[in-house]
């Protein structure tokens, strides 16, 4: 008598926990992302050797893209109107500074016009780059 077992056992890997793990890595990725430094307009920056971090406490930040649009907070302004949304979001802190993000390309007559109407309001200005590598 042969009381063998002739069935041979199927040997499976179900991998659907792995798929709601990798969807909620990548979800959780794309949101920390756009968490870093929400108050910036996605630009490519000019490059610097001597770029240092700067982190400021009570900063303002104003974005010029490639189409000369310019940003308050991610606020679109335009450029008559730059000087009341700067002084709106002032309000007490009167030792703010303005760290300006401009993109590739754009003249430096557009970026002067910024750093005139922080002159006149008499605030610090600080000119984001990238790095080099």
């Amino acid at each position: 008598m042969n009381l063998r077992n002739r069935k041979k056992g199927n040997v499976e890997v179900h991998t659907s926990a792995l798929n709601d793990i990798m969807f909620f890595l990548l979800l959780f990725f794309l949101l920390a992302s756009a968490v870093v430094n929400p108050q910036v307009v996605k630009l490519l920056l000019p490059r610097s050797e001597a770029g240092q971090q700067a982190n400021q406490q009570k900063s303002i930040t104003v974005s010029i893209d490639e189409n000369l649009n310019y940003f308050v907070d991610k606020q679109p302004v335009t450029l008559e109107n730059m000087e009341t949304a700067i002084q709106s979001h002032l309000k007490e802190d009167t030792d703010a500074t303005i760290v300006l993000y401009v993109a590739r390309g754009v003249s430096i007559e557009n970026t002067m016009q910024v750093f005139d109407v922080a002159n006149k309001l008499k605030l610090k200005v600080v000119l984001a780059v990238e790095q080099k590598k």
